[in-house]
């Protein structure tokens, strides 16, 4: 009952943030899109109106393929490399949704880190070279994230506290409620506020997703000059 619970939710949420996409941006058949982290391109797909050139960009192989077979081109990412493997301006928009918040470092070495100051350390470096390739290369860009403070933390579906934990009281933790909850998860993330968004996108709108009154996912908006 949870699970159908928070999946329709989840589901309405996109809806409302895909009608955002599309406000934002005049997208025809020429608009060159590169969705960021898109794994099998099905989100970008039930976003879009109408054809546009999409790129999919993400490190799985068996998400590329089944992009790549619903018409998208498809670019396989090293997860080890910070500079993404396109020309300065090469995209009218850079899609990326829910994917900014895992781009904290090695995963096998921060899913489980709790050292609190270098995980943090680490994450905000990462993030920030990830958010400069992105305004490198889209000349707009459309980029959501949870937001750190909504009542209930999304990764996990447990109560905000979560993240107010340090390191070594959060891991031990989500383990722990692994065992049991219905959602699992490995806490490579780092969730962002408004402050932190405007740090990594100056240049950009931070626009709210709002649910019942609450901030669920912030957005940095630029649209193509």
């Amino acid at each position: 009952m949870l699970w159908k619970l928070f999946r329709r939710f989840s589901r309405h949420s996109r809806q409302k943030r895909a009608r955002l996409f599309r406000e934002s941006f005049a997208i025809g058949p020429d608009t060159r899109i590169l969705d960021l982290g898109g794994g099998t391109g099905g989100h970008i797909a039930s976003i879009l109106t109408g054809p546009a050139a999409v790129t999919v960009a993400d490190i799985s192989e068996s998400d590329l393929a089944e992009a790549a077979g619903r018409g998208f081109a498809t670019v396989r990412l090293d997860g080890d490399d910070e500079r993404l493997p396109f020309a300065d301006g090469a995209f009218d928009i850079v899609f990326c949704s829910s994917v900014i918040e895992h781009v904290t470092g090695p995963k096998e070495e921060m899913r489980w880190m709790t050292d609190d100051r270098r995980f943090r350390e680490m994450a905000e470096r990462h993030q920030s070279a990830f958010a400069a390739e992105i305004r490198r290369v889209g000349r707009g860009y459309f980029v959501q994230t949870p937001y750190r403070y909504f009542p209930v933390e999304s990764h996990s579906w447990l109560p905000v506290f979560i993240v107010m934990l340090p390191r070594n009281l959060m891991v031990p933790t989500i383990r722990f409620t692994n065992r049991f909850w219905p959602k699992g998860t490995r806490p490579d993330f780092q969730l962002l506020t408004h402050r932190s968004m405007r740090r990594l996108f100056p240049d950009a709108e931070i626009a709210e997703e709002r649910v019942a009154g609450f901030t669920k996912s912030i957005i940095a908006i630029r649209r193509p000059a």
